[in-house]
C-alpha cells in the first residue's frame, strides 16, 4: 500500500536495521539519492516531533532541514501515533515533502536479497491510478545511477554560516552535514564555521580555525576532488582535523589510501568497532557505502585506529603526524548509542595541543 506522496521515484535502495530514530534517519544527507527499507517491523508510531524545538538555534530531532531519502519502504506503517511532542504523523509528513512511501511488503526478505545480491537501483512508484511495471522498468533503466551522480550541490552550503559564540572556530566543510555534528562542536565550546564542500585551505585558514571537520555525506568520495585537494593540504599544513563517514573516506584518499564500494553498505545502529589502541570496543551508529581499503593503508601515511568486528573493514585511521583522525562510524549518533562522543574530545585535545585522553 502507498503512502506519503503520490509520485514515482528512483534511487539506489538500501537498507538499515535500527529500531527507532526514524526521524533522525530520513533527514540525514548521506541517504540523498536512496530509497531506504526499514527492518523494523512498525515503523511510525510515535509521530513526527516538532522542528521547533531547538537548542542553538538547531532543531534536536532532525539532521537537516528537509527529508533526504527519495522513498521509503516500511512493513507497517502506524496510522496513528502517540507522543506528547509529535506535530504530525509519517504518513502526513512525508505526503508534506512530496516523497513516496510503500508499506506491506516483506523488508525483512528485501534485506536479505539486498545482502546477497548487493544494493540497486530502484523505482517506487505511489498512484492512485494503476501503475504500469513495464513502463517504469524502462524508467528506471534510463534513471541517473546512484554511483554517478554529483551530489555536493544538493546537499552542501552554499554559504558560510557562522554558529555559536565561542573565541574559538572549527571549521565545518559541509559535504552533507548532519546537525548532531554542528551540537557536538559547539559541546566541546568552540563555535563552528560551516562551509562549501570546495572551499580551499586559503578560505579555510582565513577563519582562524583552531581545527576543521570533513563531515558526512552521499556518494562516492572521488565525486569530491575539490575537498580530497582541500584535505591533502589540510594534512600538509599539520592543521587539527577530524574527518566523520564520508568524511574520513576524503581523508583517506587525501592521505594516498584507496576506497571502494561496499555489497551492501553499514547502517544502523549497534555496529561493533574495536579501538586498536587500546582493544576496546563500542557500539556505533553507522551510515556508510564505501569503505577505505585496509591493504591501501600499507602505502598510505595512515595507520588503522579503529576495526568493524563484524567484517574486519576498516572503522577509523590515524595520520603518522597525530593531527590529523577519521572515523567512518557517526560518533554524534543521532540516531543511535553514545558510546563515541569521546572522538569529538580527541579533536579538542588535538587542537589544544594536550595528549589523548587529557581533561
Amino acid at each position: 500500500m502507498g503512502f506519503g506522496y503520490s509520485t514515482t521515484t528512483f534511487g539506489e535502495i538500501v537498507f538499515n536495521t535500527g529500531m527507532v530514530g526514524y526521524t533522525e534517519t530520513l533527514t540525514d544527507p548521506s541517504y540523498s539519492g536512496q530509497i531506504l527499507t526499514l527492518t523494523y517491523p512498525l515503523v511510525g508510531n510515535y509521530g513526527v516531533p516538532d522542528p521547533a524545538v531547538k537548542t542553538d538555534g538547531i532543531p534536536n530531532f532532525f539532521e537537516s532541514d528537509r527529508i533526504q531519502v527519495r522513498g521509503l519502504a516500511v512493513h507497517e506503517l502506524s496510522l496513528t501515533a502517540s507522543h506528547w511532542n509529535l506535530t504530525m504523523t509519517l504518513d502526513e509528513w512525508l505526503h508534506n515533502e512530496k516523497i513516496p512511501g510503500i508499506s506491506g511488503i516483506d523488508t525483512r526478505e528485501l534485506t536479505k536479497k539486498l545482502r546477497q545480491s548487493g544494493v540497486m537501483m530502484s523505482a517506487l512508484a505511489v498512484s492512485e491510478n494503476e501503475i504500469d511495471e513495464n513502463d517504469l522498468k524502462r524508467k528506471l533503466e534510463s534513471a541517473p545511477n546512484y554511483n554517478n551522480e554529483k551530489f555536493m550541490d544538493l546537499v552542501s552550503t552554499k554559504n558560510v554560516q557562522k554558529i555559536g559564540n565561542k573565541p574559538k572556530n572549527v571549521v565545518l566543510i559541509d559535504t552533507g552535514t548532519k546537525n548532531a555534528i554542528i551540537r557536538n562542536i559547539l559541546d566541546i565550546g568552540y563555535s563552528v564555521v560551516k562551509v562549501p564542500w570546495n572551499t580551499s585551505i586559503e578560505e579555510i585558514l582565513k577563519h582562524d580555525p583552531k581545527g576543521v571537520v570533513i563531515s558526512n555525506g552521499p556518494g562516492d568520495p572521488q565525486n569530491c576532488p575539490d575537498t580530497v585537494s582541500t584535505a591533502k593540504s589540510l594534512i600538509e599544513n599539520n592543521v587539527p582535523t577530524l574527518g566523520i563517514c564520508l568524511g574520513a573516506q576524503i581523508l583517506g584518499i587525501a592521505g594516498d589510501a584507496k576506497t571502494y564500494k561496499l555489497k551492501y553498505g553499514h547502517r544502523g545502529q549497534n555496529k561493533p568497532c574495536v579501538n586498536l589502541s587500546n582493544n576496546q570496543v563500542y557500539v556505533t551508529s553507522q551510515n556508510h557505502g564505501y569503505c577505505i581499503n585496509p591493504d591501501s593503508l600499507q602505502d598510505s601515511k595512515f595507520d588503522l585506529w579503529f576495526s568493524n568486528t563484524d567484517d574486519k573493514t576498516v572503522e577509523g585511521i590515524i595520520h603518522e603526524n597525530k593531527k590529523c583522525i577519521a572515523v567512518q562510524f557517526h560518533p554524534e549518533a543521532s540516531p543511535g548509542p553514545y558510546d563515541c562522543k569521546f572522538i569529538f574530545e580527541e579533536l579538542k585535545n588535538i587542537m589544544e595541543g594536550r595528549k589523548s585522553g587529557e581533561a
